[in-house]
């Protein structure tokens, strides 16, 4: 990646970090950390786990797409992976800021086309493994919670059926790739739609080699694209893991069903509020109605949202960091 390009991402992310900063409570942090104690570095941690699944999943998906070969390092592949991750969250819409880096970090190894295709399709079974993750989690509520509240009832099936739909749109843009369908429906959305037709009509060849590549990993490398899947899903699984260390310091009457539970509803509740960046209040909120849905006191989602917002924060700086760690690649 160019220099310049690098830090214009740097300095784009800590922009939008430093006022994220101003808008923390450091008394009330801590306060938090204080009671956290150790427990805050277990959750560090395990996110330095967390994000190797992530890495894998991308490693597959590029070496899918090169007939199961690749002359990319896994461990630098990792460093993008987090820096990636990094712009996500200080970047409204998400997606906006991490999936550009990682395409420009990517090309100069394996060629714009192929770096496009696995960073859109890692995206999309990033996000696919969400819906199945929410989808498992309203069975593990239907197995575990009792089902007498009318209100939350409505709501797991107005979820289910929402999950359903996310997880038929996306096998449908598995098979058939999603390049093209999302830039045609940019076409409809005001202020970007005549930028979405120009842009189609300019790289209407290149837009089809992406889908083709993306279709191909769903068509012809199925097992492929069932372990990129099961490692993604695994994540969404093992972060709960979070939720239960920072519950514990709390109350050690806490299932990890319900840390899945806590987990699901509060990332479905978030990503509904995809357009913050960082996701400001719509996760805190997701974390206090979540705790109250499963009788835990409003505080408890209150300070786990609190450790959780500190942990995004300081991997949100490391990942920032890593992008002016990175060396310049030459073309191979």
């Amino acid at each position: 990646m160019k220099k310049k390009y690098q830090n214009l991402f740097f300095l784009f992310g800590i922009a939008v970090f430093v006022v994220m900063l101003t808008q923390l409570d450091y008394r009330e942090v801590w306060s938090g950390l204080r009671s956290a104690g150790y427990w805050f570095f277990a959750v560090l941690a395990l996110w330095a786990f967390l994000y190797v699944f992530n890495t894998a999943t991308w490693y597959i998906i590029i070496r899918s797409g090169s007939g199961g070969k690749t002359n990319i390092n896994f461990f630098w592949l990792y460093k993008i992976t987090v820096s990636g991750f990094a712009l996500n969250y200080t970047t409204p819409c998400g997606l906006m800021g991490g999936e550009p880096y990682r395409i420009m970090a990517l090309s100069p190894k394996i060629g714009a086309e192929r770096a496009s295709s696995s960073v859109i399709l890692y995206a999309m079974t990033h996000i696919f493994s969400h819906f199945i993750f929410w989808l498992l989690s309203i069975l593990i509520y239907v197995c575990t919670e009792p089902l007498d509240n009318f209100i939350v009832n409505v709501i797991l099936l107005a979820s289910l059926a929402f999950c359903v739909l996310g997880v038929w749109f996306f096998i449908k843009g598995y098979r058939k790739g999603m390049a093209v369908r999302l830039m045609n429906f940019m076409r409809h959305v005001p202020g970007v739609k005549k930028w979405a037709r120009g842009f189609i009509e300019r790289h209407k060849q290149q837009l089809d080699t992406i889908d083709c590549q993306i279709a191909a990993l769903h068509n012809q490398n199925r097992k492929s694209f069932a372990a990129a899947v099961l490692l993604e899903l695994a994540c969404r699984v093992c972060s709960s893991f979070e939720i239960m260390f920072i519950l514990l310091v709390l109350t050690a009457d806490v299932s990890f069903a319900q840390c899945i539970i806590i987990l699901a509803f509060t990332s479905l509740f978030a990503n509904l509020l995809f357009f913050i960046p960082l996701q400001l209040g719509g996760r805190e909120g997701g974390f206090v109605m979540s705790t109250a849905g499963l009788a835990l006191s409003a505080g408890a989602g209150i300070f786990v949202a609190l450790i959780v917002r500190v942990r995004e924060l300081v991997w949100t700086a490391i990942g920032l960091l890593l992008i002016k760690m990175e060396k310049k690649n030459r073309p191979q």
